[in-house]
């Protein structure tokens, strides 16, 4: 069986072919950028029938729009020299990411007409990922007009939430007319990790309680109680909770008023500043972890507080969820800075010896991969890296689905 994942935004389609009878090997991957603009790009890689690595091709020139991108991506695929499959016929479905799935999607699903009328319902909820989710169906359904079509929510997991965790304290009326409430995002990521983490520690992941951190340039937490969701950082939009690369994360609900008040600021300026110039961002001058880390180690001291800020606001994130789960079998880190970043980590961790989460700073600075375990051996809790694979899940919940 041979899946098709597609991650698709405004102007580009990220993709990911699985032969999930093998191992869940991943036959070809890569990138259309730049959908639409002056000078589009795309990059393929291809696996080598050797299982050394891959081959690169690029290309840039032109692509109109999301169906030439996906007719692009399709002649690469079965290409003689670059292909991986001799006929598009031999994908046995495609998986599509879509962010957000409101109340109605507390699992994947099949896409049919009411599956996509539900989506766009939700656009409100998320205007700037789901038209684009939206147009990857749209032009996968004329691409591969024979395949099922299946989509993976990032919000689905976390509806396992109770109505405690995931409303808010505004007139009831507000959450049953316009849907306002705690929805959750990298839904996909967390409930990978958690599995993965569940196979390392040879538990039943419904024995285990976990608080799974998942730190990108976008950044959440999770509580996960005898394998299920039950509290998340993030809100109804992915601004709440953890300081971010550009997002400010949780703030004082008046503060946008006030900001309206003395800076002259309109409500789209507030947006902005709050989703695109705060966080790491507006506390030093740079979003990636990698150029502040490098900075606090030349003295700088914004870039020092703003590390600190950082970690400080994961570790009450841990206290809390610590409070909620009542005990704590594992920590686990993902993405690109929970793997990769052994400051970060550290620092998050440091001082917790109380709840029995215990952190070893040998374990935590070695370099390796796949799954580590960093906690010091009288650690009650381990502490654990686990490399996140938001397309490997997807294209095994699109198996799971199809072969209901």
């Amino acid at each position: 069986m041979k899946i098709l994942v597609i991650n698709t935004g405004s102007s580009s389609i990220k993709y990911k072919l699985f032969d999930m009878d093998y191992h869940h090997k991943v036959m070809a991957s890569g990138i259309v950028e730049k959908i639409g603009e002056d000078t589009s790009f795309l990059i393929h890689r291809r696996a080598l029938s050797d299982g050394s690595g891959f081959d690169e091709k690029t290309e840039e020139g032109l692509i109109a729009d999301h169906y030439e991108a996906m007719s692009c991506i399709v002649d690469l695929l079965v290409d003689s020299e670059h292909g991986s499959i001799k006929d598009k016929k031999e994908i046995s479905a495609v998986g599509h990411r879509v962010v957000h799935g409101g109340e109605a999607f507390h699992s994947p699903t099949i896409i049919k007409k009411a599956v996509i009328k539900a989506i766009e319902k939700n656009i409100p909820l998320a205007p700037l990922h789901n038209p684009s989710n939206l147009i990857g169906i749209k032009v996968a359904g004329l691409t591969f007009p024979d395949t099922l079509q299946v989509a993976v929510f990032d919000t689905a997991f976390h509806q396992t939430m109770p109505m405690k965790a995931f409303l808010y304290a505004l007139p009831l009326e507000m959450y049953k007319k316009n849907g306002i409430r705690r929805y959750g995002f990298h839904g996909t990521s967390h409930a990978y990790i958690a599995e993965r983490a569940a196979d390392y520690m040879e538990q039943p992941l419904a024995e285990l309680n976990l608080i799974t951190i998942h730190l990108g340039n976008g950044a959440s937490m999770a509580a996960i109680k005898e394998g299920k969701c039950v509290d998340t950082t993030m809100g109804m939009t992915p601004l709440a909770g953890l300081v971010m690369g550009t997002r400010s994360g949780d703030i004082d609900p008046a503060l946008p008023l006030f900001i309206a008040d003395h800076f002259g600021m309109s409500l789209k300026d507030i947006d902005r500043l709050l989703n695109n110039d705060s966080g790491l961002k507006g506390l030093c001058g740079s979003n990636d972890m990698r150029e502040v880390i490098d900075k606090k180690d030349a003295g700088d001291d914004r870039a020092k507080i703003a590390l600190e800020i950082y970690a400080y606001r994961i570790k009450k994130y841990i206290g809390a969820y610590f409070a909620v789960l009542g005990n704590l079998d594992a920590v686990v880190f993902t993405a690109g800075i929970g793997e990769n970043a052994p400051y970060i980590r550290e620092l998050c961790c440091s001082g917790l010896n109380g709840l029995g989460i215990e952190i070893d700073s040998k374990r935590n600075n070695m370099i390796g991969n796949g799954i580590r375990e960093i906690s010091s051996p009288g650690s009650k809790a381990k502490i654990l890296i686990i490399p996140t694979d938001e397309e490997l899940k997807i294209a095994q919940e699109t198996k799971r689905v199809i072969e209901k």
